[in-house]
């Protein structure tokens, strides 16, 4: 019954609150972390027990993904980078032979998640609204520069002035000339989403984006607001969605007009808030993939108004040798 949180990097709260709820069931069960270089891992060290893998672009990395789980007796493997969940989603059935099971959506959704102009045709398909993408010959100012598998805001651009628009922008095919959704009056909101193995929404947890850090939320709100109706009425159920999965919204702080931006199938860095919030997202996945019972209730008892503010603190290791 021991769980592993793979590329643990930073994510100190959620590796803690997999601990709670794992121990809270099995007193005996751990949860172990993994990464390239688990001594500089913060969320290495505060887990039961950690290893070292390959990077994920080493060919050695699944089988010694495996090695590794078969060797600290781990049969959950819950994933926190966007670059490995496809790589886990590829292998599944070899994890599932050797009774390893990685919580991961499935591989044509999170293709669908990786492709920034795929996921608009999803949100188009459910209803969605979207940001208008223009043409790289047709275009009006100000617009939103992004790539189209891009991640943690790298290579984004806001252009307000034809002369900030270089060669770059027009050359490299992967960036998208969308419509700017102005910040002055559109809210940013991040939101937790469970699914439960058969695909359906039991939860959703907006939390208003206040300030960003190194593309990860730092100061952030819950807001029991339009948006839940609104995801549950068009997002109620999605085809290969399980777990957690962390989409982007604007909406209108006048009219509640909602745009989707964009979906990550995993545990985002803000997870945390929702958690704390009563959002128990690693409960209901301890539930279901150990205890085999079914999350059938929608859950909305989650606390609204709670506000987070990050910090930055200390984890000694001690005798390190470098």
């Amino acid at each position: 019954m021991n769980i592993l949180i793979s590329s643990a990097g930073r994510r100190v709260s959620l590796v803690r609150a997999f601990q709670k709820e794992l121990k809270n069931l099995y007193s005996n069960a751990k949860v172990y972390a993994a990464d390239a270089k688990p001594q500089l891992s913060a969320a290495c060290q505060v887990a039961d027990g950690y290893f070292e893998v390959p990077r994920l672009d080493n060919p050695s990395y699944i089988e010694a993904l495996i090695e590794k789980c078969q060797e600290f007796k781990i049969s959950l493997i819950i994933p926190t980078i966007d670059t490995e969940l496809l790589l886990l989603a590829k292998n599944r059935s070899l994890f599932e032979k050797n009774n390893i099971k990685p919580l991961v959506a499935s591989e044509s959704f999170i293709k669908k998640c990786r492709d920034k102009r795929v996921i608009h045709d999803f949100f188009l398909s459910h209803n969605v609204n979207i940001a208008k993408e223009y043409s790289k010959d047709n275009y009006q100012l100000p617009l939103f520069i992004k790539p189209i598998d891009g991640s943690r805001s790298v290579d984004t651009y806001l252009i307000r002035k034809q002369e900030d628009l270089t060669d770059y922008h027009f050359s490299n095919e992967k960036l998208m000339f969308l419509e700017y959704i102005d910040h002055d009056k559109y809210d940013e909101y991040t939101c937790d989403l469970y699914y439960n193995k058969n695909h359906k929404l039991k939860c959703a947890v907006p939390r208003k984006r206040i300030e960003v850090r190194d593309g990860e939320v730092n100061k952030a709100v819950t807001a029991n607001n339009a948006l839940v109706s609104y995801i549950r009425a068009n997002l109620e159920a999605v085809d290969g969605a399980v777990g957690c999965l962390t989409a982007q919204f604007f909406m209108n702080q006048n009219t509640s007009k909602i745009y989707g931006i964009e979906i990550n199938p995993r545990f985002g860095g803000g997870y945390p808030l929702s958690y704390l919030a009563g959002a128990n997202f690693p409960k209901w996945i301890i539930t279901e993939y150990f205890l085999n019972e079914e999350i059938e209730d929608k859950f909305d008892s989650w606390e609204d108004g709670l506000l987070m503010i990050r910090y930055d603190h200390e984890i000694l290791v001690h005798g390190y040798k470098s």
